[in-house]
This record gives C-alpha cells, sequence and structure tokens, in this order.
C-alpha cells in the first residue's frame, strides 16, 4: 500500500515507517515538526502524533479522501465526533493503543468484572516520561469497562517505559491481577498494519481496535 504519516519523526511514527517497509509498504506523505513532504497521494493515512495536530491531520484525510488510522492519545469530545462524522465517508480506526495483547486484557477485565462484581478494584499504569496525558488513553479503556464507576488510577511516568497497565481485583481473602506489559513500541506498530489492512476492505464506518482483532 501507499500510505502517509502524520507524526512521522516520532516514536511511534519510525517504528511505524520501519515495520511497513518490511513488507514493502511506501511511505508516500508526511508531515512532522519538520516539514511536510509528498511523492504521490496516499492510499490511506496513519496519525501517530500529538492532539494539537489534530485540525491538520483531519484536513488532509479530508483532502486525500482516504481511510484513516489514528493513534493519538488524550484527543477530545470534539476530536472523536469530528472522527465520527468522518466515518460516514470513509473508513476510520481509533484506538489510544494499538496492541493485541491489551485487547486480551480488556476481555479478560470485562469477564473478571462480571463474575466479581463487588470485588475491590484498583487500576496501575506507567509510561514513559515523555507522555503526556494522564492517566493513559488505555486506562480510560480500562475504566470504561466499569460503567461509570469509580475507580481509582494510578500513573507513573517513568525513564523509557513502553506501557505497562495492571487490573487488580481483591476480596477480602484474595487479589487476582491482570497485566500487559509493552515490551517494545513494535508491537503498536504491528497493531497499525492490521488495522490498515482490515480499514481498506471496508467502504466506510467508525471501528475500534477492538474491531479489527476480533473482526467485528
Amino acid at each position: 500500500m501507499k500510505y502517509g504519516l502524520v507524526g512521522a519523526s516520532g516514536k511511534l511514527g519510525k517504528e511505524v515507517i520501519s515495520v511497513f517497509a518490511e513488507h514493502n509498504h511506501e511511505l508516500v506523505f508526511s508531515i512532522d515538526i519538520q516539514g511536510e513532504w509528498k511523492q504521490s497521494d496516499p492510499e490511506i493515512l496513519f496519525d501517530c502524533s500529538l492532539p494539537e495536530a489534530f485540525d491538520k491531520m483531519i484536513l488532509f484525510a479530508k483532502n486525500f479522501s482516504v481511510p484513516l488510522v489514528v493513534a493519538t492519545t488524550g484527543l477530545s469530545e470534539e476530536n472523536i465526533k469530528q472522527l465520527r462524522k468522518f466515518a460516514e465517508r470513509k473508513p476510520v480506526v481509533q484506538s489510544y493503543n494499538f496492541s493485541v495483547g491489551v485487547q486480551i486484557l480488556l476481555e479478560l477485565t470485562k469477564s473478571a468484572y462480571t463474575k466479581l462484581p463487588d470485588w475491590d478494584v484498583e487500576i496501575s499504569e506507567t509510561h514513559h516520561r515523555f507522555k503526556k496525558d494522564k492517566p493513559s488513553g488505555t486506562a480510560k479503556m480500562i475504566q470504561n469497562i466499569f460503567g461509570g464507576r469509580d475507580i481509582n488510577t494510578t500513573s507513573h511516568r517513568l525513564g523509557n517505559v513502553t506501557g505497562d497497565h495492571t487490573v487488580s481485583f481483591a476480596g477480602l481473602g484474595e487479589v487476582i491481577s491482570i497485566q500487559h506489559r509493552a515490551l517494545s513500541r513494535r508491537t503498536f506498530a504491528e497493531g497499525i498494519l492490521k488495522s490498515a489492512e482490515f480499514a481498506l476492505k471496508k467502504e466506510k464506518g467508525f471501528y475500534s481496535f477492538t474491531d479489527v482483532v476480533f473482526e467485528k
């Protein structure tokens, strides 16, 4: 595929370029803090930037009129509303985490909460020191499972940690912890590739990475 990338010089953007090159996909458009580069129009656009670049990114998506995969965290409700509007024309896959393992963590958490509705719950997440949003988008995805219940969430920003998430359930005599640890950003780039292949098969619609993994 010929693809465009917003946030090409970022940590995740560089990983996307590396993984996509392994599969012989061609970067034809990029934009980052260093400027804009274009070889030809892309067939699909990826956003691995920051919320501050959202307005520019959505404008490019509309101009190219191509499917969109959004991996940016910290988006506002208005940003999501704009993505849903764009999805009436072209497919959009939006997620705060493109790890297959995190999808399994979410499923296990749903199952545990169904069976242990009265147990205490705590969420803990750790990311690298440069991550701006707190709690992380993934932590918010976990929180949403509990349907508005106030779940205490502890956030750490340490060193160069790619991403650790733990959900703990506790009764009076036992504790169950469900943990996911991302060892490399490569896992997110592979998830973005999987999402691209999914989006290119769709005509339009707003999808999550859960839809991609479980082919909903």
